[in-house]
């Protein structure tokens, strides 16, 4: 029964192939001839096939004939192409705008010019090296699938394991003399461990800093622009502080210096001061002439400040909740403390101290108030726990009162 299941809806998959023109007898003889790993049956996961392409379509040939020596020798027949000659073969229909606004009007149709621009393009054609990536490395062949397919190569999930395929492969990569320690270092980072344990598709992957054809390595001027397709409020403020023009005057990697490439932490606040093992003191030293140590113990200590008041606000509140009593106002007033905390941290990128102070002030002066308003809520607690109780006794002794007045109404 498994059997005649499966038959059947292999069959019905290859209904709307079939149904364009001649039999597909390339499927009918690769279906036959190969295991369940082989073209033909991977093909059923392929973007192109479920889009109604067929064989023929890529590899040229008579689809009608039964013979394979007569359809090599079909007039259109290409076969399995060149590694070197694998982005022009894809290039023949996705960089033809007018084909494929007829199938994905979606798809951009200058890959193949972008892809000329990478290192992988530049040195698969200029120097006609077969291990760099072409179009088949990423997307592979015949499971070809959109980003957005869970079982695509190139989905978000997938992209690390792809890329990583080549570039964490020690021997593969040792002749270009890059490290081959980038995919452990992004699994272990804050952005690895969001896209791939908790399937946070909004965290990037390899090609949100690296692009994808035109992929190439960050420079060092171009890093904060990277970084700042997602950190855009930090990049503005970096831009605008002293070290951006210190930075791009050595040639020193903008957001990369503090927060690394691949393997990037959560940031915290022991990264700030002058003492480690804050950051600052890889650069800065109490000599150096400049005012970057005074800066950084300023900053640490708003910060510091900051965090210690919004840790007894949240203490006091929490024991108010415990208690029972109507906080609304409180931890209303709490998640604006929450998001001084988070802008006081953020302003950290202007390094100025006029940019941090004002906002761990005003985080600071809320965060006192909700303090001592939820400190009158738990006053008013014990309040009431001490009038219930001189209620309670009260209730009590008219109650003995009334009890001793019946029985001697009785008697």
């Amino acid at each position: 029964m498994k059997t005649i299941l499966s038959i059947l809806a292999l069959a019905l998959l290859y209904i709307p192939v079939l149904g364009q023109g001649n039999s597909d007898n390339c499927l009918n003889c690769h279906l036959d001839w190969e295991d369940d790993d082989g073209p033909a049956h991977k093909i059923t996961r392929d973007v192109h096939f479920q889009k109604g392409l067929g064989c023929a379509d890529c590899h040229g040939g008579n689809t009608s004939a039964d013979d394979m020596d007569d359809v090599r020798e079909s007039r259109d027949y290409i076969g399995i192409p060149d590694f070197l000659k694998v982005p022009d073969f894809c290039a023949h229909c996705h960089s033809d705008a007018a084909y494929m606004h007829e199938h994905n009007p979606s798809l951009p149709v200058d890959q193949l010019a972008k892809y000329k621009t990478s290192i992988h393009g530049q040195r698969l054609f200029g120097r006609k090296d077969k291990k760099v990536a072409n179009c088949v490395s990423c997307h592979s062949v015949h499971e070809v699938g959109g980003g957005r397919m869970p079982h695509s190569s190139t989905h978000p999930v997938n992209l690390p394991q792809t890329c990583g395929k080549c570039h964490a492969d020690t021997e593969y990569m040792a002749e270009y003399g890059i490290s081959t320690s980038q995919l452990d270092e992004f699994t272990n980072s804050i952005h690895g461990q969001a896209l791939l344990e908790r399937n946070d598709l909004g965290a990037p992957a390899c090609n949100d800093c690296h692009g994808n054809h035109g992929a190439a390595p960050p420079g060092v001027n171009s890093l904060a622009a990277v970084c700042g397709l997602c950190h855009a409020i930090e990049a503005e403020l970096f831009n605008r502080s002293p070290h951006a023009e210190a930075f791009r005057e050595n040639d020193i990697p903008m957001c990369e210096i503090c927060h690394s490439n691949h393997f990037i932490i959560k940031p915290s606040d022991s990264m700030i001061g002058s003492e480690e093992p804050a950051i600052c003191t890889d650069c800065h030293s109490a000599d150096d002439g400049t005012i970057g140590f005074m800066t950084a113990d300023s900053l640490r200590v708003s910060i510091d400040n900051l965090v210690r008041f919004h840790g007894k606000a949240q203490q006091t509140l929490d024991e108010a909740i415990a208690k029972g009593m109507m906080t609304t106002d409180e931890e209303f007033l709490m998640k604006e403390v929450d998001q001084s905390l988070i802008q006081t941290r953020m302003h950290i990128h202007a390094f100025n101290i006029d940019s941090v102070e004002p906002k761990a002030k005003l985080g600071i002066a809320k965060a006192d108030s909700v303090r001592v308003m939820s400190a009158e809520l738990i006053d008013e607690y014990y309040f009431r726990r001490q009038g219930l109780a001189v209620a309670t006794l009260i209730i009590t002794f008219l109650a003995i009162m009334l009890y001793r007045k019946i029985r001697k109404i009785e008697k």
